[in-house]
């Protein structure tokens, strides 16, 4: 008879959604087996999980060194946490994303609305995501079989517009670039802050990417169930803009569902039209009705 490994305490403390005291756990074994690459390899995921990006950074160097096997996975999420910072940046107004694809006017302006947010213009940064929302091509397609009208982030700030690392740099990439999106199941602790995916666009290229899992500032809160991504929270940035965090949201015309709960995730490959009034405002109305709800698990 097969005996199940007793779990750690570090393993007992996170499948308790408790990721502060597994660390604390954690750090003890490391500290007794400072040589064991898997342990580095763990300690380093369950610091992305607490925002504790430097140590991070600091114990896939090591990892590496004992490991040379883990290499090419300290790089990529090296690069990942690079990106994390800039991403920061980004949604403080002080750095304006790459658009992967051609650039469009009602990028600019969604970019442009961070920035005059931090400014403190509510008003002008509320015109341009209404201008922007109005202005986005919508396609159909259908979420692991289920038929969409339009698709659209939950959270105000982004709307028709996916966030993804490619090759270590941060990107906003339009959805009506996209002809099909395939989601990794999350397998390690590292998918709960960074989904694993392949993305296939409509000019017939691809790639594999990154998607952020967690709305920006998730681990800076320390609500262990935002941090796991177990868990969605609203607040009204500004009137009728309903930023996230926790885990991450996509929004249709008929549904809402966790990015890491969805598996493939495919655009009709129709001329995308120009978003009509009435499908613009079905996004902002989700949204104003995501941030009564409050939450959303």
């Amino acid at each position: 008879m097969m005996v199940a490994p007793t779990a750690t305490p570090a393993e007992s403390a996170l499948r308790k959604g408790e990721p502060r005291a597994a660390l604390t756990c954690l750090q003890e074994q490391v500290r007794a087996n400072p040589s064991d690459a898997k342990l580095r390899i763990f300690l380093f995921q369950l610091l992305a999980v607490c925002g504790e990006y430097e140590r991070a950074v600091n114990q896939l160097a090591v990892s590496a060194q004992l490991d040379a096997g883990a290499t090419a996975m300290a790089q990529t999420y090296r690069e990942a946490i690079r990106c994390e910072l800039y991403r920061r940046e980004v949604f403080a107004g002080r750095r304006t994303p790459l658009v992967l694809g051609d650039p469009q006017d009602w990028t600019a302006r969604l970019a442009e609305a961070l920035a005059l947010d931090a400014a403190g213009q509510r008003e002008a940064a509320s015109v341009l995501r209404t201008e922007a929302f109005a202005s986005a091509p919508a396609c159909a397609g259908r979420v692991d079989g289920r038929l969409f009208a339009w698709i659209a982030d939950a959270d105000s700030r982004l709307g028709p517009v996916l966030e993804a690392i490619v090759n270590g740099i941060y990107y906003w990439l339009p959805f009506v670039n996209l002809a099909r999106l395939e989601i990794d199941a999350p397998e390690d602790l590292r998918d709960l802050v960074w989904t694993p995916a392949r993305l296939h666009f409509t000019n017939g290229g691809g790639t594999v990417a990154l998607i952020p899992t967690r709305y920006v500032g998730s681990e800076a809160t320390g609500d262990a169930a935002l941090q796991l991504a177990r868990r969605t929270e609203w607040r009204e940035a500004a009137p009728d803009v309903f930023a996230g965090l926790g885990q991450r949201l996509l929004a249709t015309d008929a549904e809402e569902f966790a990015l890491h709960e969805a598996r493939v995730i495919e655009w009709d490959r129709a001329v995308p039209h120009a978003t009509d009034n009435r499908d613009a405002s079905c996004v902002a109305d989700h949204a104003a009705a995501a941030g009564d709800a409050g939450s959303s698990s």
